[in-house]
């Protein structure tokens, strides 16, 4: 069902190239079946009696239908094959754009290496069903059934050998196929797994070699490759025992032919022209069958694949656009909770609950709190990475579920916990929210965020090069470079989500500092760990298991929130606390 409805999606806009290859296919079928008919004429009128003129004429005409053949199926397999391209290329796209929708509830869900290997070894699964459909399948029914009534048209008596060796084809074909699908479904599980350890392991590289894990993390590796390995050689050695049992079914076939043929052709029922054409017909016929089988063992194959493909085009994004997007508002720099918790699908009880507070033009709030307290699920709340599953979260006074996502976008400027960088350059990452920021304000950007400094020291400056997650860059220069992206977008309103974690405190000092000015017109939000990035925001709230436990400035929740008291306690000592 699920490869049907992928089919008929997707193969919709090329239904005319596809009648074409129809017809493409059936006129070069038709031209092979021609030849061994014209064969059995030559030998029998020809080559028999000594006509030599007969012998060029029927060779000349056979000449034409090979051409005609090769001309047509040449074209078949092009047209085919640019049916299938496209299939893939489109499958891809609306995976892309589909991933690209989700929020990270529906990422986490799928996970990020079984969402890979959707996208490539799936794909690649359904679209070799789509080629050798264009090229075979529509080829091995006509083959079947023409050539069954050209064959016995030659001679009726030697029918009763394809009575029994096309079942005998299909019955020992579809043993060994039967045995193949279970091995299949079980590779596209195995490679999942080998994706995602290797994930693991390329993105984890600097843990693995700071605890010495290598061999462990090898060894890991080593046995999900593997159970990929122990499933594709039994899927391999079953795919080699296909060929061989056809073309033993097929030479015993064609041994019969040849001992009942020679008989009938000593008591002059039959002649030597016909027997020969009848040994053609029957190669291609059990060929055909040999291959429709072979077919129709890639069908559950590809339609485990097209299952784990609809799986994803066909779950919505829990944060859906707005169906009359806001595109105007009143308020400026203005971001408002009122009421907001937060419990993800089957969770017992809430990431957030109940958290209501306001952040109005020129003012910073922080908010602080142990592990696992909910801040990071918070700040996703705000650019709608999540939605909240009770209460508002309002951008310039407009719920965000409301707002239109490109107005979202250049009014919220998002800096998340994990830095990360696209593979390019210093530049093109600055520009990534901001692609008509001119080189000033890029480089404005990198001096509030404290980053001109070692960009000014590469070779190439802004042009030079970042590698895919910034891991030719240190964990504080990638920080940096992600808060100068943010600093670009110049928005209204700031998330910062921890974004100072792994700068040193005369840095962050600095750039805090630098901040003030920088962000005067504008709302800001941070996630810290240490108390002393937010000492100085207008207003702190203390988070403790998603409930707001404290607010007000540093020095009144010192007095008043024993829970601040003990993080100030904990990280500055206890005269800072009293």
């Amino acid at each position: 069902m699920n490869l049907r409805k992928l089919l008929v999606r997707n193969l919709a806009p090329y239904r005319k190239i596809l009648g074409l290859v129809v017809v493409l296919q059936m006129v070069q079928t038709f031209a092979g079946l021609t030849l061994p008919s014209l064969n059995a004429d030559l030998i029998n009128d020809g080559v028999l009696i000594g006509d030599n003129g007969f012998i060029r004429r029927t060779g000349v005409v056979m000449l034409g239908f090979t051409v005609l053949q090769i001309v047509f199926a040449v074209a078949a397999v092009y047209f085919g094959a640019r049916v299938a391209m496209g299939f893939g290329r489109d499958v891809r796209r609306d995976l892309f754009g589909r991933v690209n929708a989700f929020s990270t509830r529906e990422v986490g869900q799928f996970g990020a290496p079984s969402l890979i290997t959707r996208i490539t070894n799936d794909v690649q699964q359904v679209q070799m069903l789509v080629v050798m459909t264009a090229t075979m399948m529509i080829t091995a029914p006509l083959t079947m059934a023409f050539g069954i009534i050209l064959a016995t048209r030659e001679d009726v008596g030697l029918s009763w050998v394809l009575l029994v060796s096309m079942p005998a084809v299909a019955i020992v074909l579809g043993s060994v196929v039967r045995r193949m699908v279970p091995a299949f479904d079980l590779m596209q599980v195995r490679i999942d797994r080998v994706n995602g350890v290797l994930r693991e392991q390329i993105t984890g590289v600097r843990v693995v070699r700071a605890f010495v894990r290598e061999p462990e993390e090898a060894e890991r590796f080593a046995g999900a490759n593997d159970e990929l390995t122990a499933t594709s050689l039994r899927a391999g050695r079953l795919m080699a025992a296909l060929f061989p049992t056809i073309m033993f079914t097929i030479n015993a076939a064609s041994v019969a032919v040849l001992w009942i043929g020679a008989d009938r052709i000593g008591t002059g029922e039959t002649q030597i022209g016909s027997v020969v054409a009848y040994l053609s017909y029957l190669v291609q016929i059990l060929m055909a069958v040999a291959m429709s089988t072979f077919m129709l063992s890639q069908v559950p194959r590809a339609s485990v694949a097209a299952g784990r493909i609809m799986k994803v085009l066909e779950t919505d994004t829990s944060v859906t656009p707005p169906t009359d997007p806001v595109t105007d508002v009143t308020e400026r720099s203005t971001l408002e909770f009122r009421d907001v918790g937060f419990n993800y699908p089957g969770a017992e009880r809430p990431v957030l609950s109940d958290l209501s507070f306001r952040v109005g033009l020129g003012e910073t709030t922080g908010i602080i709190g142990s592990t696992g307290s909910g801040k990071t699920t918070l700040m996703n709340l705000v650019p709608r990475l999540f939605d909240a599953t009770t209460g508002s979260v309002l951008v310039d006074g407009v719920d965000v579920r409301d707002l239109d996502p490109a107005l979202l976008a250049r009014t919220v400027a998002y800096a998340p916990q994990r830095p990360y960088l696209f593979s390019g350059t210093v530049a093109s990452n600055l520009r990534f929210g901001r692609p008509d920021a001119s080189d000033e304000e890029l480089w404005a950007a990198l001096d509030v965020a404290q980053a001109a400094g070692f960009v000014q020291a590469m070779p190439d400056g802004l042009e030079s090069e970042i590698s895919q997650g910034g891991t030719n860059v240190s964990g504080g220069q990638r920080q940096r470079l992600t808060i100068a992206r943010a600093l670009v977008v110049q928005p209204e309103i700031y998330v910062f989500d921890d974004s100072f974690s792994a700068l040193d405190v005369a840095t962050a000092a600095r750039l805090n500092s630098a901040l003030r000015p920088h962000t005067a017109d504008a709302a800001v939000l941070v996630v810290a760990q240490r108390v002393s990035t937010i000492a100085d925001a207008d207003q702190i709230l203390v988070l403790e298991d998603g409930v707001l436990v404290g607010r007000g400035t540093h020095s009144e929740l010192v007095a008043g929130c024993p829970t601040y008291a003990e993080i100030v306690e904990s990280q500055l000592g206890e005269g800072a606390a009293a």
